[in-house]
């Protein structure tokens, strides 16, 4: 499966950054799933259940508000928290 850049920070730092095949998040309309080539565009994130699928595996937790910006070099997640489940 194709990668894409992923960088999720948050006000205490990155909390991840790497690359990603998918990133699973809620916006304001509902669940997303970002994969590689994935149109560009900007929306709000909602707290709720986060994923990140990675050729490794997947880390799953909660994230709460934030703001999610993907364009052609890199998918970048704002938030003010996420804890990934262990």
């Amino acid at each position: 499966m194709s990668t894409f850049p992923l960088i999720i920070s948050s006000p205490d730092g990155d909390l991840f950054r790497g690359d990603a095949e998918m990133l699973i998040v809620r916006g304001t309309e509902g669940d997303l799933a970002i994969m590689a080539g994935h149109v560009p565009f900007v929306t709000a994130v909602v707290r709720g259940r986060c994923a990140v699928v990675t050729p490794e595996g997947r880390k799953e937790g909660t994230v709460e508000e934030g703001l999610l910006t993907v364009d052609e070099k890199q998918t970048t997640l704002l938030t003010s928290a996420l804890e990934f489940e262990s």
